[in-house]
C-alpha cells in the first residue's frame, strides 16, 4: 500500500518530532540541570493529567525525572508541590504500595497543605487497592480499613464521604467473610466443636454482618451433628446446647432460608431426647 505524498510528508514529520522529543528528554534525563528536570517532569505530568497523548507513558517519563530530583529539593519551597506530584504519579501508574507510602510522607511533612485532604484520601485509597481477595491473608485489608477510618475521622465533612464509607463497608464485609469462611471450613471438615467456637466468636465480633443468618444456622447445625454423634453419657448436654442454638436461629430468622432444615434437625434432636429419657426411666426402674 502506497501513501499519498502529503500523508508521507506528515508521517515523516511525525517521526522527526517524536525522535526530537525523545532525544531532548534523554538529554534532560542524563543531564545535570535539576531545574530543567523539574520543568520537564512537571510538563510531562500536566500533559498526562489532561490526557494529552499516551498518559501512562508520560507519567512514567515524569516519574524517572521525579525520582532523580526529589532528594535535591528537600527543604526548598518547591518541595511541597514536587512531593505531591511524585506521590500522585505513583498513584496514577497503579503502584499503590509506593503511592500510599509517599502520600503518607506528604501528609506528615505538610499538615497545613491545601492538598492535605486529597493526599490523605489517595493514601488511604492506595491501601484499599492493595487489599487482596477474601480467601488470602487479610493483614492488608485490615490496614486499609484502619487507614480509611482514620481518614474519615480526620475529615468527617470530606467531599469523598460517600465513596469512603462504601470502601469501609466493602473492607469490613471482606474481613467478615474471611472469618465466616474459616468457621464454615471447620463445619465442612467435620470439626464441629471448633466450628461452634468459631461461629460464636464470629457472632460476637460481627453482630451486623450480612453473614449473620448463615453463622447462626451453621452454629446450630454443627451443634446438632456434634450432639447426635456423641457418646450417650454426654449426649443430653450437647442436645440441650443444640436446642438453644436452634432457638437463637428461629428468634432472629423465623422465616430464614434454612428454617426447614433447622426444623427437621430439631425433630431428630427431640427424638433423641425422648430416647434418652426412656433409657433413664428404664434404668431407674431396674435400680
Amino acid at each position: 500500500m502506497f501513501l499519498k505524498p502529503m500523508n508521507r510528508l506528515l508521517l515523516i514529520l511525525g517521526v522527526l518530532v517524536l525522535t526530537t522529543s525523545c532525544s531532548e528528554y534523554q538529554k534532560v534525563l542524563k543531564g545535570e540541570d535539576v531545574g530543567k528536570k523539574y520543568a520537564t517532569a512537571e510538563q510531562l505530568y500536566n500533559e498526562a493529567e489532561t490526557g494529552e497523548g499516551n498518559s501512562k507513558r508520560k507519567y512514567r517519563k515524569a516519574l524517572r525525572l521525579f525520582e532523580q530530583i526529589v532528594p535535591e529539593y528537600r527543604g526548598r519551597p518547591q518541595a511541597q508541590k514536587l512531593m505531591f506530584l511524585y506521590a500522585n504519579t505513583y498513584y496514577q501508574l497503579g503502584d499503590y504500595f509506593l503511592s500510599g507510602y509517599q502520600f503518607e510522607r506528604f501528609a506528615e511533612s505538610y499538615p497545613e497543605s491545601e492538598r492535605l485532604e486529597e493526599a490523605a484520601y489517595k493514601g488511604a485509597k492506595s491501601y484499599y487497592f492493595l487489599s487482596p481477595r477474601y480467601s488470602l491473608d487479610q493483614t492488608e485489608t485490615q490496614q486499609a480499613l484502619d487507614k480509611m477510618q482514620a481518614f474519615l475521622n480526620r475529615f468527617p465533612q470530606t467531599e469523598h464521604l460517600q465513596e469512603a464509607n462504601e470502601i469501609v463497608t466493602e473492607l469490613r464485609v471482606k474481613l467478615e467473610r474471611k472469618d465466616y469462611e474459616i468457621a464454615k471450613q471447620y463445619h465442612h471438615t467435620e470439626d464441629y466443636n471448633a466450628a461452634m467456637t468459631s461461629f460464636n466468636n464470629f457472632l460476637l465480633d460481627h453482630p451486623g454482618s450480612p453473614f449473620r443468618e448463615q453463622a447462626y444456622y451453621y452454629r446450630f447445625d454443627s451443634a446438632y451433628i456434634y450432639a447426635v454423634n456423641s457418646y450417650l453419657h454426654v449426649m443430653g448436654e450437647r442436645l440441650a446446647t443444640a436446642k438453644s442454638y436452634y432457638r437463637d436461629y428461629v428468634r432472629y430468622f423465623p422465616e430464614g432460608q434454612f428454617i426447614d432444615q433447622a426444623n427437621q434437625a430439631l425433630a431428630e434432636i427431640e427424638e433423641w431426647e425422648n430416647r434418652l429419657s426412656q433409657r433413664e426411666e428404664l434404668a431407674d426402674t431396674q435400680n
